[in-house]
């Protein structure tokens, strides 16, 4: 390695280490909830914490992959923000069961459901349902967020479609337990109701369609909140709940047992083989990952750090080599890889300049790939570092939009487990290429660099820029260069602030952001979760263009 290299590689990983720390400090502070103050109170009740409830009911040392953590990040700052939408999720193990942990956060506005809340709770659901997985929910909530409810209440993405799903999971077989640990109001109520068990802990969980005020108002009658939905009534009296609990601890014992007496499922037989540890090392990721995203580098580097020691085949590797294709193990998973290659390109004017750009060649390999992969049952793993497809004449002569339409139908179409890590730059119709969120990757995480955006910050403000400039001019309001200049400053700045991994992760276009040495393991536990759901769909392209 020269000397030159040496300082690159140390630049970068000076660089990605302090994002990483960063996002480690961000993270922190979310894991408060609504803070210290409300934490006080709910102990007070006698209530443990949404991640104390979890921390409790998870197997001891096992691993927990929380989903949507940044979710309601810097969003609805006009009433206080919504740390992790008011609500933690994520996959984790019960009794040696893998499955999918629902849990609300009373410290964030009791509770309530903001917008972003609904979003994570149906794709906590999603996981559940593509998974086969049991699901928990930790009931301990107030309700919709009132402020907020006409983009929560009515669509077929709102709060209703929660409880659809509850009786859709039901009649597939999905095991779905429900402990009312605090408030669970109006239509919420039907969330644990509609589950296979209802538990309710005794004095501080109370279930009902209205509380005693609107009871009061609505029909003139004076009651209370535990003679109206409290643990005996409901569990005594209406028989809405199956147990009661004197603590929260009590009741989450209670769904361990359950969970430790459940039945084998068929499973979808994904090859496995004992895990070896990466050729490279791990450590490594940091100082081969570019700190400004636009530097050429190889990505079989990184390959070789996520990948078991020597078992990555690479596919047509003389062909489209702008998109790097091969089989290999994962933490001893077998895997099909897909993952952008940057390369130099040259523009006309002549300068050099670096991105993951697909060309007609690379979506043909890729495509062909890809089929092959769902021919021989092989789980999909997509590493995302891609600034679109190629564009100008000689691309468009070449059908360039014909090749890129048969990458995406491969992806649309393919029925294996695909799972997605945005290792650094996510644009346009690449991201759709590449196995974006719409695309339904079973699991999709960004690393600390990652940016998802139409186009990259610095192209987009010059295209918004001359669009403005030329409607000012129109109008007779030539700007000069000083005034064009901070146009340019201004616009970048908003649309590079949209292109970061936490924008994206606020509104749960990704999963999560994980730090790189996390990446195997979390592809290890998706394809575990996959691996519970047997694959029954045939693969097919339909129409394809050749």
């Amino acid at each position: 390695m020269s000397s030159k290299t040496n300082l690159e590689f140390n630049k970068n990983e000076d660089e990605n280490k302090l994002k990483l720390s960063k996002l480690r400090a961000r993270l922190e502070q979310i894991h408060l909830g609504g803070g210290q103050k409300r934490i006080a109170k709910q102990k007070e009740q006698g209530k443990l914490t949404a991640r104390e409830r979890i921390d409790y009911l998870t197997d001891k040392g096992s691993e927990f992959l929380e989903i949507g953590a940044f979710a309601g990040y810097e969003m609805y700052a006009e009433y206080g923000g919504c740390p992790a939408g008011g609500v933690v999720t994520g996959i984790g193990y019960v009794s040696g069961q893998q499955c999918v942990i629902v849990a609300n956060d009373a410290t964030v506005k009791a509770g309530a459901w903001f917008p972003i809340t609904g979003k994570k709770n149906l794709r906590a659901q999603e996981i559940s349902i593509e998974n086969h997985l049991p699901i928990i929910y930790l009931v301990d909530s107030a309700g919709v967020f009132l402020p907020t409810q006409d983009e929560i209440f009515p669509d077929k993405e709102h709060f209703g479609r929660m409880f659809r799903n509850n009786a859709v999971m039901s009649s597939k077989g999905i095991i779905q337990i429900a402990a009312i640990m605090g408030s669970c109001v109006a239509g919420g109520a039907y969330l644990p109701i509609m589950s296979d068990e209802a538990l309710i802990v005794d004095e501080t969980g109370s279930i009902f369609l209205a509380g005693p005020y609107l009871v009061k108002a609505a029909i003139g009658e004076d009651t209370d909140q535990e003679t109206l939905g409290g643990a005996t009534t409901q569990t005594e009296i209406s028989g809405v709940t199956d147990n009661k609990f004197k603590d929260d601890k009590s009741a989450l014992d209670y769904i361990k047992d359950v969970m430790s007496k459940l039945g084998k499922f068929e499973e979808a037989g994904f090859n496995r083989i004992e895990a070896k540890k990466p050729r490279r090392n791990e450590q490594d990721i940091y100082g081969i990952i570019p700190h400004n995203n636009l530097k050429q580098y190889n990505t079989r580097d990184i390959i070789d750090c996520l990948t078991d020691a020597n078992t990555f085949e690479e596919y047509k590797e003389g062909y489209g080599q702008t998109i790097v294709c091969g089989t290999a193990r994962i933490d001893g998973w077998a895997v099909g890889i897909v993952a952008n290659q940057r390369q130099v390109v040259k523009s006309k004017k002549g300068e050099m300049q670096f991105g993951g750009v697909i060309y007609s060649d690379s979506a043909d390999k890729a495509a062909r790939f890809i089929m092959n992969c769902n021919q021989r049952r092989i789980p999909l793993v997509f590493l995302q570092d891609v600034t679109g497809f190629m564009v100008g004449t000689r691309s468009e002569h070449g059908g360039i939009i014909k090749d890129g339409a048969k990458l995406v139908n491969a992806v649309s179409n393919s029925v294996v487990p695909k799972f997605t890590i945005i290792t650094g730059n996510s644009y346009g119709a690449g991201n759709y290429a590449m196995c974006g969120k719409a695309y339904d990757p079973r699991l999709i995480a960004a690393w600390p660099n990652g940016k998802i955006a139409v186009m990259g910050g610095e192209q987009a403000a010059k295209v918004l820029m001359q669009i403005q400039v030329a409607s000012m001019k129109a109008k007779g309001q030539a700007p000069d260069e000083q005034a064009q200049q901070e146009l340019y400053d201004k616009i970048k700045s908003r649309y590079d602030n949209q292109t970061t991994p936490e924008y994206a992760a606020a509104r749960l276009w990704v999963d999560a952001i994980i730090d790189p040495l996390e990446t195997r393991k979390w592809i290890s536990m998706g394809i575990e979760a996959a691996n519970h759901n047997p694959v029954i769909e045939k693969f097919n392209v339909g129409v394809i263009q050749t």
